[in-house]
């Protein structure tokens, strides 16, 4: 799992039957530098993931990439590579 800043959701036209219902949002990944540093910033490179949660834009969301991301759907086939598994409350660093 890796933690990611919401940018912005995307809308489908024509939509992808299997994402139907669906919600997207754009994800931009949290570097370890920005993450340390907690100035806010994201520093990754931005993506596509399936949000179930409701994460609102400028909210930070713990996703899983690669075949995990479909997990939740399963049996069903569905064509996603992301997934946004939480919404982080607070972030806690050993830096003081």
């Amino acid at each position: 799992m890796r933690l990611g800043i919401v940018r912005g959701h995307v809308t489908l036209t024509p939509s992808v039957p299997e994402l139907l219902g669906l919600t997207l949002v754009v994800l931009e990944p949290i570097t370890t530098a920005n993450l340390m540093a907690n100035n806010g910033l994201g520093g990754g490179k931005s993506l596509i993931a399936v949000d179930a949660l409701g994460a609102a834009k400028g909210q930070t969301v713990g996703f899983t990439e690669g075949r995990e991301a479909a997990n939740p759907f399963w049996p069903a086939s569905i064509p996603v590579d992301a997934y946004c598994t939480l919404i982080v409350d607070t972030i806690k660093t050993g830096k003081p």
